[in-house]
């Protein structure tokens, strides 16, 4: 099965968190391509589909909108996770945050099967108004590779359930 992982990422927090996606796939025996939402023309050659995008404002990354917007008939005709990267803390590793109000409807347009809300990463030296306010109380990386190989090993299993009908999960 071959899967596509794009991502709208801004200081590139995002796109760390989309390769991790991509690599834990790979380690689940599937054929992956990560690339940047804006960058994507066609999702017709995969299979499944990953989209990911950074939390700004609780407003997802315009790149991760246009994405969904752009091929919403397409997502709707095969399976379509989604993630979010935002909060600047360890809370997206102690609690499942449910997405903002803008992915829940994505989530409805184009029939996506799940979401998960994963940690953020902000530089100290961010440039930029309000990153640079913010990294002088919450620069960090609450990025946790662990989380994310747990959420796509649910993918996984769902996917590989999803080419087997009949065999028991």
């Amino acid at each position: 099965m071959t899967i596509l992982v794009a991502y709208g990422s801004k200081r590139g927090g995002t796109g760390g968190l989309a390769h991790m996606v991509g690599d834990a796939l790979r380690d689940e025996g599937f054929s992956v391509e990560v690339a940047p939402a804006r960058t994507v023309k066609s999702v017709r050659d995969y299979e499944a589909v990953i989209v990911g995008g950074a939390l700004y404002a609780a407003r997802w990354h315009k790149d991760a909108r246009r994405f969904v917007r752009h091929h919403v008939h397409d997502l709707r005709r095969r399976p379509v996770y989604l993630f979010s990267s935002g909060p600047l803390d360890y809370s997206a590793t102690q609690t499942e945050i449910p997405p903002v109000n803008g992915v829940k409807k994505a989530m409805g347009d184009i029939g996506a099967r799940g979401h998960v809300t994963f940690g953020g990463r902000l530089a100290s030296d961010a440039k930029g108004f309000p990153a640079s306010a913010m990294a002088k109380k919450n620069a960090g990386d609450w990025r946790d590779a662990g989380h994310v190989r747990t959420w796509v090993n649910g993918i996984a299993q769902s996917l590989r359930t999803q080419a087997s009908p009949g065999v028991a999960a």
